[in-house]
């Protein structure tokens, strides 16, 4: 029988007791009913997982004792969606909680030209991050770094290794995705644009850069669509 999984900021070595936070104490305790001796699972969403010990069962701290500590290691090869936040919220958000169940290691806001929201609420971001990487069971939290303009972002990322591919909806000489066979050891990163798609000084910015035209079938997605779609390929 799986433990309950619960998330933890920090993890300490074995031996050490923990009081977790009102939320997840809440919810052991009134909701799931656990007792003093019971066992729960705890993730720090940065690869250190720990058995714990109920300790004390108090509703809004409950107690642990950290009874084994394991390290998962990060899984490879590195995927990073690098997609443009949405007008409608809800939608990105959709987009952050598949991509976490997904698996992959970084998601980065891109500020595009026809980008039409750049303001993000993170802290309830990061909270939706938090629990689909509990209700996917996983050991690591995907990389979500501050908003970053495309042409910037174009720079930051010009050192990194592997394959770099840019979604887009404009002519020219693009291969499918789904056709696309990178080395199993290359990492993979790509571009998704906004609504209304990446201008066309931004492509040809990017295949300056490296980067390769891809093309994500023949209908026109909505971001979050292609987005997970493309997520869906670049992990399987």
């Amino acid at each position: 029988m799986l433990l309950p999984f619960f998330f933890h900021p920090s993890i300490p070595d074995a031996g050490i007791v923990l009081t977790l936070e009102e939320d997840a104490s809440k919810h052991i305790i009134s909701v799931l009913r656990m007792q003093v001796g019971e066992r729960i699972l705890l993730t720090d969403g940065a690869g250190r997982q720990a058995i714990t010990v109920i300790s004390g069962d108090h509703r809004k701290r409950c107690s642990v004792t950290v009874e084994s500590v394991e390290w998962v290691p990060v899984r490879k090869p590195r995927t990073t969606m690098a997609v443009s936040p949405l007008k409608n919220a809800s939608r990105y958000e959709w987009f952050l909680e598949k991509a976490t169940e997904l698996g992959v290691n970084a998601i980065v806001p891109l500020i595009c030209q026809r980008t039409e929201k750049a303001h993000l609420r993170r802290d309830r971001l990061q909270g939706i991050l938090v629990s689909a990487l509990l209700q996917s069971r996983q050991a690591w939290l995907p990389e979500f770094p501050e908003p970053i303009p495309f042409l910037e972002y174009l720079k930051s990322s010009a050192a990194e290794d592997g394959v770099k591919f840019i979604a887009h909806c404009e002519p020219g000489d693009k291969k499918e995705l789904t056709s696309a066979k990178p080395d199993p050891h290359d990492d993979r990163i790509i571009l998704i644009g906004p609504e209304g798609d990446f201008s066309p000084l931004e492509i040809e910015a990017a295949l300056a850069a490296g980067w390769s035209s891809v093309s994500l079938g023949p209908t026109r997605l909505r971001t979050e669509t292609a987005a997970i779609f493309a997520a869906s390929l670049l992990r399987s």
